[in-house]
C-alpha cells in the first residue's frame, strides 16, 4: 500500500533543483504526482504530492532530509484522506487596485464559513491605463455542505465595495473538481 506525502521545498534558485529532488524521489521508489513550483524573490519554492510504498517511506523521508546538505529545505508531511469524496468546488478571482488586506479579507470570508482554499495564486502588475499597482488572485475553494451562498455573495460584495476590487465565483467544469 502507498503512503502519500506532501512536500514543501525551498532553496536558492539554481539549475538542477527539480532534477535533484526528482532523482531523490525516484531513487527511493517514490512517484511524483502533483506539484506547483515557482521562482519567488531569487528563491525556488515548491509544493508537491508524492506516493511511496509504505516499506520505502522512511528511507525517502531520510533522503529528503539529507538534501539540506545541498541547500534544499524539504518539509514532508504524511497526507491523510487521499481519495475521499470532495465537496462542491468553485473557482474564484479577485482583481483590482493593490492594497493591504485583500487576501486577508477574502480568506476570512471563506474561513468564517469553513470553506477550504485549495489553490491560491496571486500576482501584482501595473494597470495598463494608469500604471498604478494592480492585484490579481485566482484560486479554487471547496464548499462544505450547508453553506448559505446568498450570505457568502453578500459578504464578498461588501468586501469588493470596500476594497474597490472585483470578486467572482464560478462553478468549475467537472474535469477540474477532483
Amino acid at each position: 500500500m502507498n503512503q502519500n506525502l506532501v512536500l514543501t521545498v525551498i532553496s536558492a534558485d539554481r539549475p538542477g533543483v527539480v532534477q535533484q529532488l526528482a532523482k531523490t524521489i525516484h531513487d527511493n521508489h517514490g512517484n511524483w504526482l502533483e506539484s506547483r513550483m515557482s521562482h519567488l524573490a531569487g528563491k525556488f519554492a515548491g509544493i508537491l504530492q508524492v506516493a511511496v510504498p509504505e516499506e520505502h517511506c522512511e528511507s525517502l523521508l531520510a533522503a529528503l532530509g539529507g538534501l539540506a546538505c545541498d541547500g534544499l529545505q524539504v518539509v514532508a508531511e504524511k497526507a491523510e484522506g487521499v481519495g475521499e469524496a470532495q465537496p462542491v468546488a468553485l473557482s474564484f478571482s479577485v482583481v483590482g487596485p493593490d492594497r493591504t488586506g485583500i487576501v486577508y479579507e477574502v480568506s476570512q470570508a471563506f474561513a468564517s464559513r469553513s470553506i477550504s482554499v485549495d489553490e491560491l495564486e496571486t500576482d501584482t502588475s501595473s494597470m495598463p491605463w494608469s500604471g498604478e499597482p494592480m492585484f490579481e488572485a485566482t484560486g479554487i475553494i471547496h464548499l462544505p455542505n450547508g453553506v448559505n451562498m446568498d450570505e457568502l455573495y453578500d459578504q464578498l460584495d461588501a468586501i469588493a465595495d470596500e476594497l474597490a476590487v472585483d470578486i467572482r465565483l464560478e462553478e468549475l467544469p467537472e474535469s477540474q473538481t477532483a
